[in-house]
């Protein structure tokens, strides 16, 4: 099945200098390029909000930060969606998909059925990518109505902060079950 071949090859290749490096690049992409890309986004939508920040929204509220954002700060969110959300969802599936994989190597055993949690990060770039397409969709067609799209668009967005969230919460909780058997074995 290509969803236990996807986890079992995340968990090859997630050595510590793997997940060591994709940590590095999320810290710098956060640090780097993430404050930059929020102020422009700022700059485009000014307080009318960004589909990619809300944890939900109608697609009457899609349709009124499309309105919002004008002829300009639509196609600069078009623009943002094809070039740094390309990037982006990348950079931290390789993050927590490597973490995840590699600390839940080390503190549950492979038979165990949770070594699948590592697909999480993977669902959430999934939501992230139809998120995108779906916005900008309903955006680029902007006054017209994108029957069903519009509604999907903001389910995705839910989909993909749910996903997000459950993936940092499975880090959290690897890392104390990895140190619970640490200290029982030095102890």
């Amino acid at each position: 099945m290509i969803v236990d071949k996807l986890s079992n090859w995340l968990y090859k290749v997630s050595s510590g200098w793997v997940t060591l490096g994709a940590l590095v690049i999320f810290i710098l992409f956060s640090v780097l390029v993430l404050p930059d890309q929020s102020a422009n986004s700022q700059f485009q939508g000014g307080d009318s909000g960004s589909p990619d920040l809300s944890i939900y929204y109608s697609a009457a509220e899609l349709y009124e930060m499309a309105e919002a954002y004008g002829d300009q700060g639509r196609e600069a969110y078009i623009r943002a969606r094809f070039t740094f959300d390309l990037i982006w969802p990348l950079v931290y599936t390789f993050f927590l998909a490597t973490t995840i994989s590699w600390v839940f190597k080390r503190s549950i055993s492979s038979q165990n059925p949770w070594q699948r949690v590592n697909l999480i990060p993977v669902l959430g770039m999934t939501c992230d990518y139809l998120e995108n397409i779906s916005t900008s969709l309903v955006i680029y067609r902007y006054p017209a109505q994108t029957i069903i799209i519009e509604w999907l668009a903001g389910v995705f967005t839910t989909m993909k902060w749910l996903s997000i969230g459950v993936s940092f919460v499975v880090l959290a909780v690897g890392i104390i079950i990895a140190i619970w058997q640490w200290i029982r074995k030095e102890g």
